[in-house]
């Protein structure tokens, strides 16, 4: 259950900290049209991990900042922790909290262990169940029903199993098509992969060649500068011979060589001179195997413009092929690899179909087999998902309502062969009709939370909250929607944005909502209201303008035999 909430700069509230109740009970919003109770709805929304906009960040704020701490999370959270990898708290207490940022980043936090947006909304699921305006209109797409009996059902694994093997058995059927094109198809398809395989073939592509033929372009592009500088490194080494208008020059070798000679004889009277004449003999050695390297490199550096010729024309076949199959020499074989692997298909097209048909077979068996369960289930949930719903809206104040289910067979689809249509009729002598064809929205509203109610059942999700789902309703009904709610708060914790004063009478806990403008700056408060304060606000609510004693004493005689007292004792819990 949700023990606290804390919001900082989402929209206009700019810090609040919510405290609750461990335990069960029955929690009411109210307030003035505005004042930012459907904030709270979005801030729970954005900590739960769904989706989220920078709209919601406070005007001037960089950041917004959700965190929800829950405890007695249930044995499904405790599994999910596990399979997530995430830890779990001594105590048995579990922190979300989800950073908004202007930059359009967010930052999700489970237990203090980074996680991502999808782990915090996996985890939100088996926390919170909220239902807000728009789910009722779920009522009104019929293609949705079959969930809500799925639901009922507890049909989770049957239906994977099936989306799965549904999903094998399209494959399977699309591969198929694709190999059962006309004859002509194929003569024409094979004849592009033909053309494409033996142009690949014939360039026998290598890896890595291109990079090669490209460095051997640079160098015959500068073979001149490339020349005149080996010369000039050979004659700095070797020397250069007396040729005419050219004066005779000694090479660095020869240098080195007649500089040792001479240490060697200084070394006859001054030792400190053997070990430099040894050092220079031994450079100068090393300096004629250079000189004779450079030679070897200076005889063998010669280009025939034949091989630029070749160099050029093999670089433009790379290119000419890398614009039809692919930028590298890897992506174009992997390209003829695919063209061979699709030419072998299609040669061996009739002997796969053949293959598939068995396989076809099999899987639309198993299929069928899995379809006729998911319907068996849903049959029997069905009538049992009709009467309790019923039951929930004759204490709704919908005593002669008639709820049914119309089941129908389609084509196999990724949700089975079931169509089933919610029909209502919420008159004596007028004979059952889809929902959105004469319900109205209070008989929405009403419809939706008797089915809530039913299907809360079925899972083990302790935190139920109702955003105006009294839409629609006043008088006797929403006496009885308000009774239905406290009455589901016995078991769980139930927070519910309301507007009427039936079902904010019935609270254990009322927080009121208000909003109020310092420095140009708009703030929203959220007060937990004592007796007098709850008086006041029901009050509010009948009149709508000026509060007076008549409407405070219909308050008070709301409130009296329907509650215990608000004080801190009660179950709700409070705002601060």
């Amino acid at each position: 259950m949700l023990q606290s909430l804390t919001i900082e700069n989402i929209a206009v509230i700019k810090q609040a900290e919510l405290t609750l109740s461990a335990s069960a009970g029955f929690v009411a919003l109210t307030g003035e049209t505005g004042a930012g109770k459907s904030i709270i709805i979005d801030s729970l929304n954005a900590v739960l991990g769904e989706r989220a906009s920078r709209e919601l960040i406070r005007t001037g704020a960089e950041t917004a900042r959700v965190t929800a701490l829950f405890q007695d999370c249930g044995e499904t959270v405790s599994r999910l922790l596990e399979e997530l990898g995430l830890p779990a708290e001594e105590d048995g207490g579990l922190l979300l909290s989800r950073v908004l940022s202007a930059a359009g980043k967010s930052q999700c936090r489970v237990n203090g262990v980074p996680v991502t947006v999808s782990a915090l909304k996996t985890l939100g699921q088996a926390l919170i169940t909220i239902h807000g305006q728009h789910d009722s209109q779920s009522l009104l797409a019929e293609d949705k029903h079959v969930g809500f009996i799925d639901a009922m059902a507890e049909n989770g694994a049957l239906r994977e199993e099936y989306r799965k093997s549904y999903t094998a058995l399209r494959k399977l059927q699309r591969e198929q098509d694709a190999l059962r094109m006309d004859e002509n198809e194929k003569a024409r398809r094979l004849d592009i992969l033909r053309h494409q395989i033996a142009e690949l073939e014939e360039a026998e592509l290598r890896p890595g060649e291109r990079g090669a033929l490209q460095e051997r372009r640079r160098l015959y592009q500068h073979a001149e500068k490339v020349l005149e500088a080996l010369r000039s490194a050979s004659g700095a080494l070797s020397g250069q011979e007396d040729t005419p208008g050219a004066s005779a020059r000694e090479g660095a070798a020869s240098l080195a060589h007649a500089g040792a000679a001479a240490l060697e004889q200084a070394g006859d009277y001054y030792p400190a001179a053997r070990e430099l004449a040894l050092a220079v003999r031994s450079a100068a050695y090393e300096l004629e195997d250079c000189a004779a390297g450079l030679r070897e490199t200076l005889a063998a550096f010669e280009f025939n413009p034949a091989e630029v010729e070749e160099t050029e024309r093999r670089l433009d076949t790379y290119y000419r092929l890398s614009r039809k199959y692919g930028e590298t020499e890897e992506d174009m074989l992997a390209f003829l690899e695919n063209a061979k692997k699709e030419e072998a298909a299609i040669t061996r097209s009739d002997e796969r179909i053949l293959a598939l048909d068995a396989e076809i077979e099999s899987r639309t068996a198993e299929t069928i087999a899995l379809a006729r369960q998911l319907t068996r289930s849903r049959r029997q949930a069905a009538e049992d998902f009709s009467a309790r719903v019923k039951e929930e809206l004759e204490a709704l104040d919908m005593p002669r309502v008639r709820f049914e289910l119309r089941h129908g067979r389609v084509p196999l689809t990724a949700e089975g062969g079931d169509s089933m249509v919610f029909l209502i009729s919420a008159n004596v002598g007028e004979e059952p009709r889809p929902l959105a064809k004469i319900a109205s929205g209070g008989e929405l509203s009403r419809v939706m939370l008797a089915m809530k109610n039913v299907l809360a059942e079925k899972d083990e999700i302790a935190t139920l909250i109702f955003d105006e789902v009294d839409t629609g309703i006043s008088g006797r009904a929403a006496q009885k929607v308000a009774r239905k709610l406290r009455q589901v708060s016995r078991g769980r914790q139930v927070i519910c944005v309301t507007h009427l004063a039936q079902i904010a009478a019935q609270a254990d806990c009322h927080l009121y909502i208000s909003k109020s403008v310092k420095d140009g700056e708009t703030f929203t408060q959220i007060t937990r209201l004592d007796d007098e304060g709850r008086c006041r606000e029901l009050a509010r609510i009948m009149g709508g303008g000026e509060v007076t004693q008549a409407q405070l004493r219909a308050a008070e005689e709301m409130l009296c035999p329907t509650r215990p007292s608000a004080g801190t004792d009660s179950p709700g819990g409070s705002w601060r």
